[in-house]
C-alpha cells in the first residue's frame, strides 16, 4: 500500500476534495474505512473487486445506469445466495456473466496472484472478513502489490454501519450525491416506524427470529443483539434471543423457545436450491411462489420449537426475505414487522409501496413482489 503523504493524510468529507456531482479527476485521497483504518485509494475508483458479490446491493443504489462498470471481479456468491435477484441483473446487466469470480477470504480460496492480475485500485472487503482476511497474510500481500483494502459493513452491525459504508463507497466512486441521496430516503423511512413508536405507549409483543428455518434439520438458528434482531426492537417487539445469544448470530434450543413462548414468529427465507436442494427453506423473495411459500411456512410449525407457542396458535407466523440481512434495505422489513406487531398502529403503513419507491428511484432493476408472506395472509 503507498505510504500516506501530509497532503492526504486526511478524512475526506462530503464536499471537501471531490464534487458532489459529476466526475472528478483521478487523485489519492485518504479515507476511513469501517474498521477505522485510513486508506489512501486513487478515486474516483475505475476498477474495484467486491469481496462479496452481494455488496452489489450497495453499488446499485450508487451507480444504477451501470453498476458492473467498474467491477473488474467479484466473489462467487450472488447467484447462489439470491439467485433470483442474480437472474434480473443478469437480464438487464448480461455482462455480469463474464466477470472474473474469487473465492472467499474467510475460507482461505482467495486467489491473490489472479486479483492482481486484474489491476484493482481497491478491493471492498465485508467487515466480518478482516480477521480471518489478516490471519491469512492477505492484507500484507496485498499490500506489497499497491492493491487497498477497504472494508464496508451491512451485516454484523447494519443499523449503525450501512450509512457510513453508503458514504464511503460514494466518496471512493465519486458519486457523494447518490450517497446522500439513499440515506435521507433510508432515514425517512425508518422515521415512519420510530417516530410513530417513541409517541406511543405500545404493548411489546414476543418474538422469535427463526434465522434461515429449514435450511437444516436443526432449530434454531437466530439473532442476538444485532442485525434481525436489532429490527425486531426497532419495529417494536422484544427478541426472545437478546439476553441468551451475546453476539450477533447463534442458535437456540426448541426448550428456549417453547418457554419463551413468542407471540410472533418471524423466519428469514430464501431461494438456496444451489446450497441444500430441495431443502425446507422459505422461497421468498422476487417473483417467489406464494403458495408454495406458505406451505413451507406452515411446515415449519409441526418442528418441536413450535409446540403450543401463541404465535402458531395465532397464526403469527411470518416468512420474510433473508437478504434484508445483508443489504441497505434493511427499513423495508422493519416496515413489514412493525406491520406484523402492530397491525392497528401502522395500518397506514405500506411496505410494498416503499419497495416499489426504492426500486424506482434508486436501483437498477424492476420491483417484482414476493419478499414477505404470512399464515394469516
Amino acid at each position: 500500500m503507498p505510504s500516506l503523504m501530509p497532503s492526504v493524510m486526511r478524512f475526506v468529507t462530503l464536499g471537501s476534495a471531490l464534487a458532489l456531482s459529476g466526475a472528478a479527476a483521478a487523485a489519492d485521497i485518504t479515507v476511513t474505512d469501517v474498521a477505522g483504518r485510513e486508506v489512501t485509494v486513487d478515486a474516483p475508483v475505475e476498477r474495484m473487486i467486491l469481496g462479496e458479490g452481494r455488496q452489489i446491493y450497495l453499488l446499485g443504489a450508487l451507480q444504477p445506469e451501470d453498476p458492473f462498470e467498474h467491477v473488474v471481479g467479484w466473489r462467487e456468491d450472488f447467484s447462489q445466495a439470491d439467485p433470483d435477484n442474480y437472474a434480473l441483473y443478469a437480464e438487464k446487466f448480461p455482462e455480469l456473466e463474464d466477470i472474473p469470480t474469487f473465492g472467499g477470504f474467510k475460507d482461505g480460496t482467495f486467489d491473490v496472484e489472479q486479483a492482481a492480475a486484474l489491476q484493482p485500485d481497491v478491493i471492498l472487503m465485508n467487515l466480518e472478513a478482516r480477521a480471518a482476511t489478516e490471519d491469512a497474510g492477505y492484507d500484507a500481500k496485498l499490500a506489497e502489490l499497491d492493491i487497498p483494502i477497504v472494508y464496508v459493513d451491512f451485516r454484523e452491525d447494519p443499523i449503525a454501519h450501512t450509512t457510513p459504508s453508503m458514504r464511503l463507497m460514494g466518496e471512493l466512486l465519486g458519486e457523494q450525491q447518490a450517497a446522500e441521496d439513499f440515506i435521507s430516503f433510508s432515514e425517512a423511512q425508518m422515521a415512519k416506524v420510530t417516530d410513530r413508536l417513541a409517541a406511543e405507549d405500545i404493548e411489546r409483543p414476543k418474538v422469535f427470529i427463526d434465522r434461515a428455518g429449514g435450511y437444516s434439520d436443526d432449530c434454531c438458528m437466530s439473532f442476538g443483539p444485532g442485525n434481525f434482531g436489532e429490527y425486531v426492537e426497532l419495529a417494536g417487539g422484544n427478541n426472545i434471543a437478546r439476553d441468551i445469544i451475546p453476539s450477533t448470530f447463534g442458535t437456540l434450543n426448541p426448550e428456549q423457545i417453547i418457554a419463551a413462548n413468542p407471540q410472533q414468529v418471524v423466519v428469514t427465507g430464501g431461494s438456496w436450491e444451489a446450497y441444500v436442494p430441495g431443502g425446507n427453506w422459505v422461497g421468498v423473495g422476487p417473483g417467489a411462489d406464494m403458495d408454495e411459500a406458505r406451505h413451507k411456512l406452515e411446515a415449519l410449525t409441526e418442528r418441536t420449537a413450535m409446540t403450543g407457542i401463541d404465535a402458531v396458535k395465532n397464526g403469527n407466523m411470518h416468512a420474510i426475505w433473508h437478504q434484508f440481512y445483508n443489504s441497505p434495505y434493511y427499513f423495508v422489513a422493519i416496515q413489514q414487522m412493525a406491520r406484523w406487531f402492530h397491525p392497528e398502529l401502522f395500518a397506514d403503513l405500506d411496505p410494498e409501496a416503499t419497495m416499489i419507491e426504492l426500486h424506482e428511484r434508486f436501483l437498477p432493476v424492476d420491483y417484482v413482489p414476493g419478499y414477505w408472506v404470512s399464515l394469516h395472509d
